[in-house]
């Protein structure tokens, strides 16, 4: 692979890359760049976290990238995820890797390292409090969104210190990339600013599209980053988010009622057809009564989007596909999980409250 395929995969996991010319040179002077996305364990994996992140996690591995995963146990206990147990937090972590390896992540070629594991390193805290020392209180609170908050909400100490700890991650985890959400922007950029303060590098941010729920998106947010906060998959509102281990039957009722006017392209079966169905299948085949034109097969994104947009396709049969290739992916994650310790994991974790 040349490196302008290489740049155009790694670009592909984004909807924005800081900066393309810093990725070129990365590529350029480094065979294998480190990546990484770190996840706090907090309940059941949706597609947005399960298939979308498998497959920006391959396209990244088939670039060379060495990827790493940091699993955020003492994050997700800092923001009081699984009623701040950390025990459960760890449980629920193991469980989220479990999925990824039962969806089709090439885990092998992955590392997976705990924040807990971290904790204890002296030089861990002396680079985070390097970093507090280097920032106001009110420019960490304006990161509070990286935890699912807003400024407007009332913080704890703990979860004011959590930017600052999170930045520390990337030069912990020595990352040339960071390849999380477009909600954990602002915290990359801060990295990118501390770094040469602290005598550190500058990591290129390639910063992931949020895909949308199911509900229908709001109108009146401006801002395309709070917007796109505000569409995202939220498993706090279970009907909007496909789990990755709802029953087939599930799926179907979720999607039924999933937000798909006519010809309106800003719609979540549209986003996963782009994101999730065409990169994982060479053909969509959508099934149609003969009174509306018969079957129709699409070999690529854009045509079935324009058929879409001009009304040559409807959406209770565009719903219908969705359903179908979602529920084939889901297929394996399913059996994976009906069955022995996976089944046990799986049990536990419904169980729990589902936090944001």
């Amino acid at each position: 692979m040349d490196l302008e395929e290489k740049m155009d995969l790694i670009a592909s996991t984004g909807e924005e890359v800081i900066t393309i010319g810093e990725l070129k040179h990365l590529l350029e002077t480094k065979d294998h760049p480190i990546a990484y996305d770190g996840f706090e364990p907090s309940g059941q994996l949706h597609i947005a976290q399960g298939l979308f992140r498998s497959i920006n996690t391959n396209k990244m591995l088939k670039a060379g990238v060495h990827f790493k995963f940091w699993v955020a146990d003492w994050f997700g206990w800092m923001n009081n995820k699984m009623g701040g147990d950390l025990d459960k937090i760890k449980q629920v972590g193991e469980y989220q890797i479990e999925v990824w390896k039962a969806c089709g992540m090439q885990v092998k070629d992955v590392e997976f390292l705990w924040a807990s594991d971290a904790i204890a390193e002296k030089e861990y805290w002396k680079r985070t409090v390097n970093i507090a020392r280097n920032n106001t209180v009110q420019r960490i609170v304006r990161c509070s969104q990286i935890m699912g908050r807003s400024e407007k909400d009332t913080l704890s100490a703990a979860q004011i210190f959590y930017p600052c700890m999170q930045a520390s991650d990337i030069f912990h985890l020595k990352a040339d990339i960071t390849n999380l959400g477009m909600d954990q922007r602002k915290v990359n950029m801060l990295a990118r600013e501390v770094g040469p303060k602290l005598g550190l590098w500058t990591p290129v941010v390639v910063s992931g599209h949020m895909l949308m729920g199911l509900n229908k998106p709001p109108s009146d947010i401006a801002d395309p980053v709070e917007k796109a906060i505000a569409m995202k998959m939220s498993k706090s509102i279970p009907d909007s988010a496909i789990f990755m281990t709802d029953s087939e039957a599930e799926v179907k009722r979720k999607i039924s009622k999933a937000y798909c006017p006519v010809t309106i392209e800003e719609n979540p079966m549209i986003e996963y057809m782009k994101y999730i169905i065409f990169p994982s299948f060479p053909e969509v085949k959508i099934e149609r009564s003969s009174r509306f034109g018969g079957d129709v097969a699409y070999a690529s994104f854009d045509d079935l989007a324009k058929d879409f947009k001009e009304g040559k396709l409807h959406p209770m049969d565009l719903k219908a596909a969705t359903a179908l290739y979602i529920n084939k992916m889901l297929e394996p994650v399913r059996k994976h999980f009906s069955t022995g310790k996976a089944k046990d994991m799986a049990d536990f974790v419904k169980s729990e409250k589902t936090t944001r």
